[in-house]
Order: structure tokens, then C-alpha cells, then sequence
């Protein structure tokens, strides 16, 4: 089974200056969202070249550092006998019974990654410490192929068994006590194998103070306790298993990067004229509330709603595990709306604007994750 990573994203509530949280106020009028780096502005020469012509490789490139100083935490864990192989493919992910980590080709190359972040809104590993993030999770799934730990009955017992279908869809409860958090999206509550996974990259994560952070959390407390028991039994064994054979290896992805994009674009998203009113509702009660000296000072709703893209799409996926891409396209329709209704807001009003916003967006993201629609029928 491959276990690939969905879009994403940013691990337990980031600093201040991470993606899965609304930053700062910015300038709108010079701060782009995701049409700063729009497709026009992505060289032609670049989208039609295949990914396999690239020459990607960790060895000499970008991520040349952060696998050393990944490596080195793995030693500093005492995890010496099991030594993972990295290479780069199609998405984040180790296959069933082996033990060679996958890291999406666009963290090879920054012009890659600017398309990445260009064409699905998200960088998974947009910096080092969001890439280690990954490769703990990773390494989780390679610990538990390594040493065949969900064929015991306690792993099981916590976790679930290995035989649950897995899928892409799932639907999870935020801030179960049940589970860690770790990657966003609720990710733990995915599969069992990465309840396990999530839970290991928390137990060995530098500094992470596990055992007070989930000290009311029974249950995800009580799987990091094994977890750092069954990695005190096994990090001085070597493996039962040490296959490193590599998956959709990037040097075999004969897609154009302009065909491995198209792929995966979500066409528009409609909703009801009836969320007009809601959407008035959040834009225009401020301008009863601003005095004459910011009557000029009034900005058109969609001018607010596209420089925030990014960080909107971020904060919605962290807290509900909507995927990006779906997001830009609801945002897409908001702002369409607000311009076709002619929205506008006082410009002094614009933090509470956005809180008003963020929590529409997450409501109805709730809705989808849970009804499969962002309107219940």
C-alpha cells in the first residue's frame, strides 16, 4: 500500500508565521495571492518540458541539507540500525513493506516549486523545518514496515488493524483526544498505519514535550508511550525488512509538469444566490461604523478576499483538511459574487472582515468534509 500524503500542508498549532494561520495584515495592494504567480507567469519553457528531463536529484541540490540533518536526527534518536533510502517522485509517500521514503520532485528544483505553489496553492515541505515535518511522518511508516509492528496485538489495540481500506477520503473529528496532530487535516485519523505514523513523527520531533501537551488526552497520550516503548525495544535491532525498491521513481515521470497539473485541477465550484446575503452580511455592517474621516477609505470586497488566498486556503485546510485546491475554487466564487454584487468594506474594518470570512469559509468547509456537499440538502 502506498501511503501518500494529501496536500498539504503544517503540523500541531504553528507559529505565528506558518501557513496554517492567518497572518499579520498585509498590504493588499502589494502583497499578491495565488495570482501573483498565475499560469501566464509561468515560463512556457518550463511547463512543457517533461519532468523526467529535469536531471532532479537530492545529491547536489536543494534538498542535499535537510536529508544530512534529517539523518543526523535519526542517529540523535539512537535510530542507527535502520538506515531509510530518499529519492524523488510524484508526491510524499513509502510503499507498503519497503523502506525507502518518496519526496515530491518540486522540492528538487525551485523553479518547480514555484509552479507547484503556482498551480495547487501549497508547497508540502515549503521550507526545512516543514520538510522534516514530512519525513517524520515518513519515517513513521518505515519504522512500522521495518519492524512489522502492526502485526502485533498491542499495535493493533491502539491503532486499528492494518486491513482497513484505505482511501483519500476520509472524514475526521477535530481535536479528537484520541489522536496526536501533527501534519494538518486531522491527518492521524486517516488509516491506522498513519495513527502510527503521526504518532511517531511527534514522538521524535526535537524538543516536543509530549507528554504535557497531551497530558488531558488519554488515549493519544497512551500511544505515545508505546511508541517510545516499542522504539527503546527496537531501535538497536536490525530489520526484518530492508527493501528499498523505489516507486515511480521522478527520472520515470514522462509527463510534461503543464500535463502533471492539468490532471489534477477541480473545475468551478456553484453555490446557492442565497449565500449573497450572507456574504453582505459579513462585508457591509461595517460601513454604518466608520466615520466620516474613513469615508474614502472604502475597498472593493474582492480586492480583500484574492491577496488573502493563500493564507485563507492554509488556515481552512489546517483546521478542516479541505483540500486546497477545492478552496481556491470556492474562493474563486466568493469573490466572483462580491464583485458581481458589488461588495465593498471600509478599509479601517479589514481585520474584522477577514475573522468574518475565515469563519464563513471554515463552515462551510465543514459542511463538505462532512456532508459532502458545502450546502446540506
Amino acid at each position: 500500500m502506498v501511503t501518500p500524503m494529501t496536500n498539504t500542508p503544517k503540523g500541531d498549532p504553528p507559529p505565528p508565521d506558518r501557513g496554517g494561520q492567518l497572518r499579520a495584515p498585509v498590504d493588499d495592494e502589494n502583497t499578491p495571492g495565488r495570482e501573483g504567480s498565475s499560469e501566464h507567469e509561468l515560463p512556457p519553457e518550463i511547463l512543457n518540458k517533461r519532468i523526467c528531463d529535469f536531471d532532479l536529484h537530492i545529491e547536489g541540490g536543494p534538498l542535499e541539507n535537510v536529508i544530512e540533518r534529517f539523518r543526523r536526527e535519526l542517529a540523535e534518536g539512537g535510530i542507527t540500525k535502520l538506515q531509510p533510502a530518499f529519492y524523488l517522485s510524484d508526491e510524499w509517500g513509502v510503499s507498503d513493506g519497503k523502506v525507502a521514503i518518496a519526496i515530491p520532485f518540486y522540492l528538487g528544483d525551485e523553479r518547480l516549486r514555484r509552479v507547484q505553489q503556482a498551480r495547487s496553492g501549497v508547497v508540502e515541505g515549503k521550507d526545512d523545518e516543514d520538510i522534516l515535518r514530512y519525513l517524520r511522518h515518513e519515517m513513521g511508516h518505515v519504522v512500522n514496515y521495518a519492524y512489522q509492528l502492526y502485526e502485533n496485538d498491542d499495535w493493533t489495540a491502539l491503532f486499528g488493524p492494518m486491513s482497513r481500506p484505505y482511501t483519500d477520503e476520509y472524514r475526521s473529528v477535530p481535536f479528537s483526544p484520541d489522536f496526536v496532530r501533527h501534519l494538518p487535516g486531522n491527518y492521524a485519523q486517516k488509516h491506522p498505519d498513519d495513527d502510527w505514523a503521526e504518532t511517531f513523527a511527534v514522538w521524535m520531533t526535537p524538543g516536543s514535550d509530549w507528554t504535557t501537551q497531551y497530558q488531558d488526552a488519554s488515549a493519544a497520550l497512551a500511544k505515545l508511550q508505546y511508541c517510545e516503548r516499542v522504539m527503546t525495544d527496537v531501535k538497536d535491532r536490525e530489520p526484518y525488512v530492508t527493501h528499498t525498491v523505489i516507486d515511480a521513481d521522478v527520472r520515470d515521470i514522462q509527463k510534461t509538469v503543464a500535463q502533471f497539473y492539468d490532471e489534477g485541477e477541480i473545475q468551478g465550484v456553484a453555490l446557492p444566490r442565497s449565500l449573497d446575503g450572507d456574504l453582505m452580511g459579513i462585508f457591509s455592517p461595517y460601513q454604518a461604523q466608520t466615520g466620516d474621516g474613513d469615508a474614502g477609505r472604502v475597498e472593493k470586497a474582492s480586492s480583500l478576499i484574492r491577496p488573502h488566498e493563500d493564507e485563507l486556503a492554509d488556515a481552512v485546510y489546517w483546521w478542516t483538511g479541505m483540500d486546497h485546491a477545492l478552496t481556491y475554487a470556492l474562493l474563486d466564487h466568493v469573490a466572483e459574487r462580491a464583485e458581481r454584487t458589488d461588495l465593498s468594506y471600509p478599509r479601517a474594518h479589514r481585520d474584522r472582515v477577514l475573522v468574518q470570512l475565515a469563519a464563513f469559509l471554515t463552515t462551510l468547509a465543514m459542511n463538505y468534509v462532512y456532508r459532502g456537499s458545502f450546502i446540506a440538502t
